[in-house]
This record gives structure tokens, sequence and C-alpha cells, in this order.
């Protein structure tokens, strides 16, 4: 993700034009959205429904169907934690909720000054080195809970 921008209707509405003549173009406006603000405004649902002439129902179901799709403005720093059954098996429990003990957060959440998210993924492909976690974006494998206070502590700075 690059540099977001401040949500702006009129931006949204110039960038998502480029679009709207292309056959099955509301995907490519919600991924335009989304990287350009970090998130879909409620009111760009509307107005990707009036561009495409479809309900706004259908474009929320849409936004609310895919979980990669935000509906607020991200935090500064995302922690994922992997749940899958690998880093279960080595230890993944005890460092997810080290995880959410330490950021007073459950996953899903973030800090209400929006500093850090916790979200849990299902597999990072690192299973032979397993636990795993991906901190904005970065890979860390073999996580333990010194690892973990260290990107907790990244975020806090």
């Amino acid at each position: 993700m690059g540099q977001l921008i401040a949500w702006d209707s009129d931006h949204a509405r110039a960038l998502l034009a480029e679009y709207q003549a292309q056959p099955g173009a509301m995907l490519p406006m919600l991924h335009a959205l989304q990287e350009n603000f970090g998130y879909i405004d409620r009111e760009a649902i509307g107005i990707v429904a009036d561009l495409l002439n479809v309900s706004r129902a259908e474009v929320h179901g849409v936004v609310t169907f895919y979980h990669d799709f935000r509906t607020s403005a991200p935090p500064r720093h995302v922690m994922r934690i992997c749940r899958a059954e690998a880093c279960q098996a080595s230890g993944g429990n005890a460092l997810a909720d080290h995880a959410c003990e330490r950021l007073g957060l459950e996953f899903g959440e973030q800090t209400a000054d929006g500093r850090v998210g916790l979200e849990a993924v299902y597999c990072l492909g690192l299973c032979s080195v397993a636990p795993s976690a991906m901190f904005d974006g970065r890979l860390v494998a073999r996580l333990n809970t010194a690892k973990l206070d260290a990107l907790v502590a990244e975020a806090e700075i």
C-alpha cells in the first residue's frame, strides 16, 4: 500500500470514472478505492452503485464478502498472527493469547488511537518454521514471546 490520502468524494469519483466502462468494474473500483484511501468509505458504496447502476446493497455485499476490504481507516501498524494448524501445533495458541493480552485487543480489533490492529491469518506459508506472524507486511518466522514483544514495542514507537 502506497501513501494513503484522506477520503474525498470528488477524488473518488474521478478515480472511479476510468473503471466505469470496463466489464466487471466493481472489484477493480473497490481495489482502487482501498489502495488510495486505505479503506472503502461508506459514501463510496453509493458512488460505486451510482456509477455502475447497481444497488447499494449489491456493492455492500461485495465489500463485506471479501475479507481484505476494509470499511474503516486502517491502523498504522497491522500484526497478523497465524492461526493455522502447523502454527497451533508449534505453540501458536499461547502466542496468540500473549498478543491479545499484550495489546489489550481481540482478533479483528484495533487500538482506539488507530496505532495497531490485530488480525488472524490462516497460513502464511511458513509451516516449517512455525509459529509465524506478519507485521506491517514483514514475515516473522519462529515467533516467540520475545519476538512478539519486540514487534509490539515497534508498533508503540
